[in-house]
């Protein structure tokens, strides 16, 4: 599938890379990525020069329609592994044992810290956790990637992709954090590692950063919209509120000449 997919990415959107020689050739690893498309899972592990096994969501393997069957294809094919997230506890435990087994067996292991999509193009707080845990219990290096553009291509919500817009991934230097190694069970640990990488994407990536996690700020932008949306409908209800009263207005104005104008009649008719 990679094999299919990677060259029509090339030809149909002309993605640049840059850093793949941090790329180790072999060897076990993490990537770490920032999130802004649903089309990173696409381009990110169909161009890099090895296998990069990331943990997908279940629904993304059983989706119904053309689309669904096509996605799970692609996961399945670049060796992506589902992880049911219905019960948030017990998917977080299994999506690091899967990500141990990945490390062990000497392949790249690829993680979003954010959590989520960016709902608006910017980086966010990374989550304490995952990718930490998963760096300190088996020693791999962490690789910084910068996906850039990809926003452009397929914004939220969007399905069809933007064609004519070239996308780009930025790869940074392996980071190596074997100094707090067996400290994994340290949360200020786990946090100044998450901080540590978050920044060299930052860095990578030129995002503005912001320290709140992606999904409370989809939260935030969720609820602005409805605000929004509550105040034009309020303004929609007092404009027809005005418009009926102005039209009431003229219909008694119309109704007062109109009374008017038979008085006048009627008083001419006395008159002659």
């Amino acid at each position: 599938m990679k094999m299919i997919v990677a060259p029509m990415l090339r030809i149909f959107f002309r993605p640049w890379t840059e850093g793949m020689e941090n790329i180790p050739d072999e060897g076990p690893a993490i990537i770490a990525s920032n999130h802004l498309s649903f089309s990173d899972s696409f381009f990110l592990p169909a161009l890099m020069k090895r296998r990069v096994t990331f943990i997908a969501k279940a629904e993304y393997f059983n989706t119904p329609g053309l689309k669904g069957r096509l996605t799970a294809a692609f996961f399945k094919g670049v060796g992506q592994l589902p992880v049911d997230r219905s019960g948030v506890r017990g998917a977080g435990e299994a999506a690091i044992r899967s990500a141990i087994a990945v490390i062990d067996s000497g392949e790249l292991f690829g993680v979003y810290p954010e959590g989520t999509r960016s709902p608006d193009g910017k980086l966010y707080r990374g989550k304490v956790g995952g990718l930490a845990r998963v760096a300190l219990q088996t020693g791999a290096p962490v690789i910084p990637v910068a996906m850039i553009g990809t926003e452009k291509v397929q914004p939220p919500g969007q399905v069809i992709p933007n064609f004519g817009i070239r996308p780009g991934i930025r790869i940074g230097r392996p980071m190596d954090f074997s100094r707090y190694q067996g400290m994994e069970n340290d949360r200020f640990i786990l946090r100044s590692v998450t901080d540590e990488v978050m920044y060299e994407i930052m860095r990578l990536s030129g995002q503005e950063y912001v320290d709140i996690y992606a999904t409370a700020a989809k939260r935030q932008i969720a609820d602005e919209k409805k605000r929004a949306e509550a105040e034009r409908r309020a303004e929609q209800r007092a404009e027809r509120a005005a418009e009926k009263e102005r039209q009431a207005a003229e219909k008694a104005a119309q109704a007062e000449a109109e009374k008017a104008e038979k008085a006048e009649g009627s008083e001419q008719d006395g008159r002659s």
